[in-house]
This record gives C-alpha cells, structure tokens and sequence, in this order.
C-alpha cells in the first residue's frame, strides 16, 4: 500500500503552476500572506486526499482482490483522475473571474463524490463479479468511475488555488515548490492520521466521512477568503495566443515522465527491501509512507527557495535525478547486520525513556525508513520545483503544466507495471534497482548535454560510471543473504515475485517459509500438529458426508496435504494468492506432495475473492491464512467474509478458523471470535497446539458423534497423519475440545465485531509481551466436557486422562515462558509419564 499511496501528494501538486493567467500581478508584499493561506488550505487538502487513498485501496482490494495486478490497476484510476482533473481545470480556472470560487465548488464535489463512493465501494465486489461474468474486462469501469470521478475533481483544486494566487512570472518554481511542500505535508499527516487515529476510532466509512468534513470546510474557507483576491476583469478572448511547444520543452516533459517511472520503481523496490527490518503491520506501511512524503517535501521546499535563481536548471534537474539514483542502490547494496544493530539501540533507548511496545517498534521502523528512503525522496522532491524551470512557459501555466501532469502521470503508470511485473521477476530487486537508476543516469545525461558546457558533463559522466560499477558489484543474492543475517538459519530458496519475495530458510532442523521478509509457517512438529488438525479435525465432527473441501492459504501444503490423507473426498481445492509460494511447497515435509498430487486443485488467487466469483458450494472450508494483525489480511477475518464464507458452504457445511493466540492481545481474540459467532452461531473451540485453537463452526446445530468420530478417525491413512503429530487415537482427538458456542459467548462478552467497515485487529496495539500467558488460561478455562451422548464410560475416562496430560503440557509450556525451570520440567514430566509415547510431547522434550 505505501508503495501505492506514495505519489498523491507529488500528482496533485504537479498541476500546481496552473496559474491565473488573466490574473492581475500583485506586489509580493501583498501577494507573501495570500500565499500561505493558500499552502494552509492546501496542507489540508493534502491531508484529505490521502485518506481518501488509503480508505479506497483498502476498498479496492475487497472489490477486485487482493491481487497485486488487480490492485495496481485499480489504484491506477486515481492516478488518472487527478491527471485528467489538472488538465481539465487548469485551464477553466486561468478563465474564471474568482478562482476561489471554483476551488470552494470543487471542495464541496470532492466531499460528496468522495463520501458516495466510499458508500458505493463498500458495496460494489458482487456488482464486480457480476460485470466480470458478463462483461469481462469492461467490469473494470465501475471502480474506475467510482473512484476516477472524485479524483478527477480533486484534480482540479491545486490549479485553481494557485490562479488565485497568480505568483509573478520570476517566482513560478519558488511558489510551486512551496505549495507542493505544503500539499505533500498534509499528505504526510494525512498517512499517519488513518492508521493511527481515523481508522481505528472511526471506521473505513467513519473516515472517509471526516475526510468529506474537511472538503466541506475547504470549502467555507475558501469562499472566506474570496475578499482578499481582486476579481479578474480580462476575459476569455484576451488569453494570449498559445506559443509553439519547443524542443527543449519537449525533451524537458518528457524526461520527467520518464523520471516519473523511475521513481515509482524505486517505490517497489523499497517496499519489498525494507520489509527484512520491518513488519507486515499497517503501521510499518504507514511509516514508510510518512517518511517517503517527507523526504519529497523537504525536497522541494528546500530546492524551491533557489529554484528560479540558478543559472544551469539542466544540470541542477539532470543532478538530482542521477543522485537520486545513485543514492536508492548504495544505501540498498549498503543493507546489513549494522541496520539490525542501530534498530535494537533505539528500540532499548525509547523503551528506557518510558515507550509504549507500540511506541518502540515504530521507532524501529522510523529508522529504517530513514537509513532507506528519506535521502533519495529528498532530492526527488527537489527534482519537482526543477522542472517546472523548464517545462514552463510563463504565459501558458495551464497548457504546459496539464502536459506534464499527465506525460508524468502515465510514465508513472508504465513504470509500476514495467518494475513489478517484468523487471522484478526477470532480473530480481538487486539487478531491476540497477537498472532504474541507470535509466536516471540516462536522463541526467540527456538534460546536461542541453548544455555546451564540459563541467557539467563530466559530473553526470562520472555518476554513471559509479551507478554501472556499483550495480556490478553488487551481488544478486544480496538481499537473500540478508535475511538470513536478519532471520537466522541457511537458505535454501528465494524467489523475488510481483506480490513480494518468497523465501524457505533452514532453521535447526526444519524449515520455515517467509513472505515478504515474514515467518509465515513451518514444517517443524508443533505446525504440522495444529495444521494436520486444521485439515481433519472439521472432516471428522461433520455430521454428515462431506465430499469436497476448500482451504485457503497453501502455504507450506500441510493442512492442504493432510486433506488427501481422508478417504472419500471428490473435490479439493486450495485457494493461495502468491504463485511463488505454490513452488515452494515441495521444499517442505509432510504435506504428501499436495502440489503434485492429481486429485488436489491449486488455484492461484485470492481466497475471498475465490469465494465471491465462484458459486460452488463446499462440505468444509477451512482457512489458515497469516496473523489477523497484518495489513489487509483482516478481510479474512471480518464478519463480512464468514457471511461470504457460509454462503459458499452445503447447508450442514462445516467452517474451520485458525484462531492464533500467541500473535495477539486478548482482546483482539474476543473481536474475532465475536464476528465468528455472530455469523456460526453453532460453534465449538478447540486447541489444536499451545499456541493456535482452533474455531468449528455452522449454520447447523454439529451434534458430535462418538462412534461416527471414532470409524472416520481410524481409517488407516487418517490415523497414521494424526498420530505423527501426537494424536494417536479417538481419545486424543476429543481431548482438544475446548468449549460450545455458549462458552465462546461468554468469553467475548460485549467485545465488538471486526467487520471490513471496522477492521479493529489491524490496527490494534502491539502485541504485549507473554500475552499468550493471559490469552491461552482464559480459554482454556472455558472447558465444558466434551458433549458426547454415545460416549462409554470408558472413552470419557481415556479423553479425561489425554486432557489432563494436555494441560500438564501447556503447563510446562507457560512455565517456560515465565522462566520457570523447575516447574517447565515438573509438568512436563508429569505429561510425559501420562502419555509417554505422544511424539508431539516427546519432541518438545528432545528441544528443551
């Protein structure tokens, strides 16, 4: 997302210089204080904009997936509408008599476009899917309409301000410099508000509603302001004749399209670099967000103050872009252990100082967001206020500044795709990082050879041979090395893909799977317990005869692989998102070679997306995608998706959640098993390991059948799976039931939903520490014996006796945790004298 959400401030302030060509010049001691009430009214405008972004990618992945082609394109629509909206309105606002009218109106259009298609979005995915059968690509219009319309107005606000402030012809960069300084500041406040306060407290519509709060108020401002700028008596007819377009200019646009490409490259190849020193959270995202519109805001207002007085623009624009390039591969061919080290120096210094987890993880993420961003932005955003120098003339603000934008624009667009989808894949992020800053190279030496001068030549000259000798030097695998100095282990496969990197490393024994720079899963006993469990567990407690399964998220294939492993199932798909990862499943144990296996479907898409373009209906859907607290993987966990879920499901369908406990606070696990309840009202917990449970659920009372469970469990393939992990018989299955439906209730007690208008986890506050030392005591103290009508006496006696164990094992597991050696190994001793041959116990045993 910050990838994405990097460019709003830079495109809006793009069709800044859209200045009041009929407007009459005023004195600069008139014209200082109308300039700066015009940066405030801008700073906000920033600010309203990017929360608009955010809200409406957040959206758009509900709509048309998660999917990063789908994303990409669909965000390319706001892009497209603030291009249009600057070509557009640049040159009605040069016509209009009170400019500040135009901008009040185009305020107010904002607010009520942008609240409706907040609305509209929240409801679109079926009217997508629905266009999509019918229509095909053309479905794309409905998100391209509900979003590009807004935007196109919002397009047109910066143009009609600075008519209204109609700066003199020798100030045009100084006053496009300030002002995008001051649209890219609001921005910067406007990436860390929504995830740090709107969407939290108010919700996905709650903030677009406060951004629409903002317009409405821009607007009286403005209207306020009117008095202060003299009405415009020049008509349309008097604008001058537009001059001919020359050469320089020309090359001068499009260089900078090109430069536009570039830095949205860069923006890919950070996102997927630094995540090695960040989090998945949404507050790393939001960080770098911030840290990238500073440096483009530093940038200009830096540069703007000299821009209209250096002597060679050519070489200054031609300079910078080239630095800028050099500056993005030296600090990533630069990564290492040292970051790592500098990054636990400040966590220690702001949690001495009093800081909150939250408080220290975001100063982690801060510094690494300085060491790999904020230098290159800054010299991006001087690169702005150079340009205007020379793509520019005077007398035709609005002509000149609507070619840019929209040249700009496109190579922006041109540039993600080209970057994401056939750089990255083909060369890896090293060599792509590369070759984008030879590209800068190339345009600086095309700028400076506009100049006779040799000085300013040899100075590009000699950053290209320092970009071609550093790209050489460094290696491709730099960044694979790299995680394994940040993660530890040896590396055995590492794959640089469009929807991020893919990695299985080594770790003592077992391998584990990283995604984006993330533990995702591994093959180690404890996961192939609790996903072998995920699997069979919910085929097992069917009341009926289920025939086909659907589970999301492949992952290592364990839990994918363990549906194999039941006899009499016709259909089984799984639903994973990142090809890369489907290819890394071989490399793990204990999935029976799922992705190789005939009667197994893989289908490379989003999971809820899966759900909401396919009509079929499933015996048992079961899901274990990564934590809740990642960004944007709460749609899988949302009362929307169950509802979405169990419309996909047979009438006695089965639905199977992986409730992690160990990644979350105790009152995030309550919001989630809320919105799980309130749409399974017939549900049960289970603990699966000690540090996953797991939620059965239906739309159906699931009466549990002691002899049915029994004959299912001991079909030959079904225990042997099981009994690997430490479930051997009927009595230990049973032995993880935890509680029904009216315990879970009580749990949650008044805990809200999380729900896709309301995503709380996502934003929830750092994980504390030990959590799970609250979390896994009060679940299991919700324990009801196992309801079993049928059950003999002797079977309840065994269940009793495998539970007892049970807790004597996570026992000795939170004993651990606490540091508590001598009552770890006597709960520990006492499970294993209980079930001395469980090899779940006994490897933990092995690991002490």
């Amino acid at each position: 997302m910050a990838r994405r959400s990097a460019r709003t401030a830079p495109r809006q302030v793009e069709i800044a210089l859209e200045a009041g060509v009929n407007a009459t010049p005023r004195s600069p001691s008139t014209a200082l204080p109308l300039e700066w009430l015009l940066a405030a009214l801008l700073l906000v405008s920033g600010l309203s904009a990017l929360v608009y972004q955010v809200v409406w990618i957040k959206q758009l992945a509900l709509v048309v997936g998660v999917d990063v082609y789908a994303v990409t394109t669909g965000v390319s629509a706001f892009f497209m509408g603030l291009a249009l909206g600057g070509a557009l309105w640049g040159r009605w606002a040069d016509r209009s008599a009170r400019p500040l009218w135009l901008y009040a109106a185009l305020e107010l259009a904002v607010g009520v476009t942008g609240m409706a298609a907040t609305g509209l979005l929240g409801q679109a995915a079926p009217w997508f899917v629905a266009l999509q059968s019918h229509v095909g690509p053309l479905a794309w219009a409905l998100p391209f309409v509900l979003i590009g319309v807004p935007a196109l107005l919002m397009g047109g606000t910066l143009p009609a301000l600075i008519s209204a402030a109609a700066p003199l012809a020798g100030r045009l960069a100084h006053a496009g410099g300030r002002l995008y300084a001051a649209n890219t500041l609001g921005a910067v406040f406007g990436a860390l508000a929504c995830t740090f306060v709107l969407i939290p407290a108010l919700g996905v519509q709650g903030t677009a509603l406060a951004a629409a709060t903002l317009n409405v108020l821009l607007a009286f401002a403005a209207y306020a302001l009117t008095s202060q700028v003299p009405v415009r008596t020049q008509q349309a007819s008097a604008i001058p004749t537009p001059t001919p377009v020359s050469a320089q200019q020309h090359l001068a646009v499009g260089l900078y399209a090109v430069a536009g490409g570039v830095a949205l490259g860069y923006e890919i190849i950070w996102s997927q670099t630094i995540v090695q020193f960040m989090s998945t959270r949404s507050f790393a995202f939001s960080i770098v967000l911030a840290t990238y519109l500073t440096g483009l805001m530093l940038g200009s207002a830096l540069y703007a103050r000299h821009a209209d007085r250096v002597r060679n623009p050519w070489l200054w624009f031609g300079l910078l872009i080239a630095a800028a390039g050099l500056l993005a591969l030296l600090q990533v061919a630069g990564l290492g252990g040292w970051l790592l080290a500098a990054q636990s120096s400040v966590a220690a210094w702001v949690r001495d100082s009093g800081g909150t987890d939250l408080q220290v993880m975001c100063a982690r993420f801060l510094l690494a967001a300085v060491c790999v961003v904020l230098l290159p932005t800054i010299l991006l955003g001087a690169a702005f206020p150079a340009a205007l120098r020379l793509c520019v003339q005077p007398g035709q603000v609005g002509r000149d500044v609507g070619r840019v934008l929209a040249l700009n624009t496109a190579g922006g667009i041109v540039g993600t795709f080209v970057t994401g989808f056939v750089l990255v894949p083909g060369l890896g992020l090293v060599h792509t990082l590369a070759v984008l800053a030879g590209v800068a190279v190339a345009i600086a030496l095309l700028a400076v050879w506009q100049q006779p001068a040799r000085g300013p030549r040899l100075a590009v000259g000699t950053l290209a041979l320092l970009v071609i000798g550093l790209g050489v030097l460094t290696p491709a695998d730099s960044l694979a090395r790299l995680l394994t100095v940040a993660r530890g282990g040896k590396l055995v496969s590492f794959e640089e893909s469009p929807g991020g990197t893919v990695a299985v490393l080594e770790q003592g024994g077992f391998r584990r799977l990283y995604i984006a720079g993330v533990s995702n899963s591994g093959d180690v006993m404890a996961s192939r317990r609790y996903m072998r469990l995920q699997a069979l567990l919910p085929l097992l407690v069917h009341h009926g005869e289920p025939k086909s399964t659907l589970v999301i998220a492949l992952g290592t294939g364990i839990t994918a692989g363990a549906m194999t492993q039941y006899p009499g199932l016709q259909h089984r798909v799984t639903a994973e998102l990142l090809p890369a990862v489907a290819r890394a499943v071989p490399l793990f144990k204990g999935n029976y070679n799922v992705t190789h296996d005939p009667g197994s479907e893989i289908r490379i898409h989003d999971g809820r997306h899966e759900l909401l373009r396919n009509p079929q209906r499933y015996d048992v859907i079961t899901l274990e995608p990564p934590p809740p607290s990642a960004a944007g993987v709460v749609n899988l966990y949302s009362r929307d998706f169950y509802a979405l879920a169990r419309s996909r499901m047979q009438p006695d369908g089965v639905f199977a959640q992986w409730l992690p406990i160990a990644t979350q606070n105790d009152e995030d696990t309550r919001s989630l098993v809320r919105s799980f309840i309130d749409v399974f009202p017939n549900a049960s917990l289970w603990t699966t390991e000690l540090h996953e449970m797991l939620l059965v659920g239906s739309a159906e009372p699931m009466p549990l059948n002691a002899a049915q469970i029994s004959a299912r469990f001991n079909q030959p393939t079904v225990r042997q799976a099981l009994g690997e992990v430490g479930i051997d018989s009927p009595a230990a299955l049973l032995s993880t039931w935890v509680t029904d439906a009216d315990g879970l209730r009580r749990y949650v007690d008044n805990a809200p939903a999380v729900t896709d208008d309301r995503p709380l986890i996502e934003y929830a506050t750092w994980v504390r520490p030990r959590e799970i030392s609250r979390v896994l005591p009060a679940l299991l103290a919700l324990h009801v014996e196992v309801p079993l009508p049928d059950a003999t006496p002797a079977l309840r006696s065994e269940i009793e006796q495998r539970r007892l164990a049970l807790m004597d094992f996570y026992a000795a597991g939170l004993a651990a945790y606490a540091g508590d050696r001598e009552s770890w190994a006597n709960a520990l001793q006492r499970a294993l004298a209980a079930d001395p041959d469980n090899r779940y116990f006994v490897q933990f045993e092995g690991g002490k």
